[in-house]
């Protein structure tokens, strides 16, 4: 029995804001043509967390409407986008 995912799960993400927006800024810097960087090993701890290798992460980010056919986010979210567009979920 695999158990139930929404049994005693913390609320709240599993890291904290300061390390997901250094994420985004490093992921800004890999995917935007006017800026050069890369996510290291050093820089990967967030992604190392949530056991995310830095090329699935930037293959995620840059394919995200490629590889997921519909929308994504909040529970609450999908529902008005849903009614928005008149889509049955």
């Amino acid at each position: 029995m695999i158990g139930n995912p929404r049994r005693d799960m913390p609320k709240g993400l599993p890291f904290e804001l300061k390390d997901y927006l250094e994420l985004i800024q490093l992921t800004d810097r890999c995917i935007c043509v006017d800026k050069t960087g890369y996510i290291d090993a050093i820089q990967t701890s967030l992604l190392t967390r949530l056991n995310i290798g830095s090329k699935n992460w930037l293959t995620l980010s840059k394919g995200l409407r490629k590889l997921f056919h519909g929308a994504v986010g909040h529970e609450t979210a999908l529902t008005y986008y849903c009614q928005y567009h008149k889509l049955k979920r």
